[in-house]
């Protein structure tokens, strides 16, 4: 019987059905011993922390970048926010000191003090002198 005379096609079915179901069931022995390492905490172990110790390096260092740009941009946002406070403060002010000055130079106001030391508002109104530059030119 060990001599008997088998069907290469139904060998081969047999041998793929069989490495089929072996890859079938590592598949999920890896899934599953993996996340089992996990659980257990046996992916800290010695030789699983030196092989990917620079990827651990590398990881931390991107989680340090992300931890210091969130405290960047918090501490970008409250100066905005305090410049923005300054800025309308010296608007403010802006249009208050504009305002007083506005009072205090109209011409009745005016009129008024100058009064008191004595000057008066010309009635006659003023007259501008004009020069020609050609008569400049000729007198230099």
């Amino acid at each position: 019987m060990d001599n008997d005379f088998l069907n290469k096609d139904e060998v081969n079915k047999k041998t793929i059905t069989k490495k089929r179901k072996q890859t079938r069931k590592d598949g999920r022995n890896k899934k599953t011993s993996s996340f089992i390492q996990i659980l257990n905490g046996d992916f800290l172990t010695k030789g699983f922390m030196l092989k990917n110790l620079s990827f651990i390096f590398f990881i931390m260092l991107l989680l340090l970048i992300i931890v210091g740009k969130g405290y960047y941009g918090k501490q970008l946002s409250s100066e905005v926010i305090n410049t923005q406070k300054e800025l309308d403060e010296l608007t403010s002010d802006y249009f208050e000191s504009k305002a007083i000055l506005e009072e205090k130079t109209k011409r009745s106001v005016l009129i008024k003090k100058l009064n008191k030391i004595g000057l008066k508002e010309t009635v006659n109104p003023t007259k501008v002198i004009k020069i020609k530059k050609e008569k400049r030119e000729s007198e230099q």
